[in-house]
């Protein structure tokens, strides 16, 4: 099946990130850092690996900050390169973007996943596009996405990334219904968004990763309210679950942090803190030492 390359992405960004106040008071929860580097720049760093050249961020009102971020800062890179501090240069570099690269739209009202990526749809046009929700940060050997977009071009159609949960949380996520298994594939018969466990038709959750064909968006054209009173995406995508190509999903291989929970971005923090070769292994042995002075003192 020769399927069209994915080269557009979506990053619904316009959240008001409530969770982590008041640090989002002043700046979008995108830009909080998971040890250096933000949030959205994992979500880009996975986009670019996967081959995609457009990024279509749907913001909000009070996002400028995330806006800042991706704009040359010529004086840092000019003070920097009088330093002879060329390593931070090359870092600064991965946090550009060319002219043209990036676009913003606003989302005037939060009506939820399905409609922000509706917002997006004049810039889609008539192609394959994919989603990337960075609260969901993945570490893994191979980016997410570009597990997805390998598996996408023997199935087509659209794909979710998906993953096993447990009985108490999947009333969480979206879940799937599944008709058929190989391998690492799934076809998916249905979804459903938000179900209580005993409704469950299994226990593969969609996270934070969609490769999604133009009809989807036609189906959000309807704007039907879905749980919680929101146009969710996942109903969007279901409605393509008969359709010839049908809709996928990939038990990816990695590990996925919920970074817009607080318990799930402090563990993605001590994750991807104990993998960095500069200081792991100093940071492993506080950790060991912080857990021994508290045993110590129970």
């Amino acid at each position: 099946m020769k399927t069209k390359k994915i080269t557009k992405a979506v990053f619904p960004v316009a959240g008001l990130g409530t969770r982590f106040l008041p640090a989002t008071k002043s700046i979008p929860k995108e830009i909080m850092t998971l040890v250096d580097r933000p949030l959205i720049q994992y979500a880009i760093d996975e986009a670019r690996a996967a081959g995609i050249k457009e990024f279509i961020f749907v913001t909000s009102r009070g996002k400028s900050a995330l806006e800042d971020y991706f704009d040359h800062a010529p004086e840092l890179e000019s003070a920097l390169r009088r330093s002879g501090k060329d390593e931070l240069l090359e870092v600064l570099k991965g946090t550009n973007m060319d002219s043209g690269a990036i676009a913003y739209v606003r989302q005037n009202r939060p009506l939820g996943l399905g409609h922000a990526v509706w917002c997006a749809r004049r810039l889609i046009g008539n192609e394959p596009f994919a989603v990337l929700l960075p609260d969901d940060v993945i570490a893994a050997e191979r980016p997410c996405l570009q597990q997805m977009v390998e598996a996408h071009a023997e199935t087509g159609g659209c794909m979710v990334a998906a993953m096993e949960v447990t009985p108490e949380r999947i009333s969480s996520y979206g879940v799937l219904d599944v008709e058929d298994e190989r391998g690492s594939v799934v076809k998916v018969r249905g979804m459903v968004e938000k179900p209580k466990a005993s409704e469950a038709p299994s226990n593969l959750a969609v996270i934070g990763r969609y490769i999604l064909t133009p009809k989807v968006l036609t189906n959000l054209n309807r704007m039907k309210q879905g749980a919680g009173g929101e146009i969710q995406l996942t109903d969007a995508i279901a409605e393509e679950t008969g359709s010839k190509a049908g809709v996928h999903g990939l038990r990816f291989r990695g590990q996925r942090y919920d970074c817009g929970s607080k318990i799930g971005f402090l563990q993605a923090t001590v994750a991807f803190g104990l993998s960095r070769p500069e200081f792991g292994v100093e940071f492993e042995t506080f950790l060991h030492e912080l857990m021994s002075m508290q045993k110590a003192a129970q």
